[in-house]
């Protein structure tokens, strides 16, 4: 096991912390490199031990299974999402709805060079015939939400919260559909369909 630390993404050099030591960031990345090529759901992990040299057991070691590869990737993309931003001052005297849109464009900025593989992995646990992953996902995606406010600041409890919390997640599902299929290279669609949807959150 290892320790929990802030390291680099070799992939996409955004930081993440994650409690997983060097060879399961190994793991992870070959991981997402093979589901690239084969596509989510044809990757086998003992295809990635065998790939890295290593036992089918220092992968089970590090993950209970795939879905915890899944996991892992988006524990990234929360932690890019979530990392101060490159001129904090400048950052603070946007309005909440700017600070809420550069916040959740970051998601799916990192999201972007692994777009299909994270598609999939969502399409995955969604599926009718998976209920057993319907219920971390739906307080995964409120965890997101709250990581969202946290993030761009908005600071107002109460009622009002509650109506923020809700339009913030459907601003945030609208937006993942259009990236689904946004093949654009600076994520234009996406961009514009975030933009949108912002406009209908009364974030004061």
């Amino acid at each position: 096991g290892g320790k929990g630390r802030l390291t680099l993404s070799p992939t996409g050099g955004l930081p993440y912390l994650l409690f997983m030591d060097a060879l399961a960031e190994r793991i992870l990345d070959t991981a997402l490199d093979r589901a690239q090529v084969v596509g989510w759901h044809d990757l086998r992990l003992r295809e990635v031990a065998g790939e890295l040299g290593l036992p089918l057991t220092e992968v089970l070691a590090r993950f209970r299974d795939q879905d915890a590869i899944a996991d892992a990737h988006f524990q990234r993309l929360l932690a890019a999402m979530i990392a101060p931003p490159s001129d904090p001052a400048a950052f603070a005297i946007l309005s909440p709805r700017e600070r809420a849109e550069a916040v959740m464009l970051r998601w799916f900025e990192a999201a972007a060079a692994r777009r299909a593989v994270t598609i999939a992995m969502i399409q995955e646990k969604a599926w009718p015939f998976h209920p057993h992953h319907w219920v971390p996902m739906i307080f995964n995606l409120s965890r997101l939400i709250h990581w969202v406010r946290d993030a761009a600041q908005l600071d107002r409890s109460g009622p009002v919260r509650a109506i923020e919390e809700i339009g913030l997640t459907d601003a945030f599902l609208v937006t993942l559909a259009t990236f689904a299929l946004d093949r654009s290279g600076d994520l234009t669609a996406t961009r514009r369909t975030l933009s949108s949807a912002l406009r209908l959150v009364p974030l004061g």
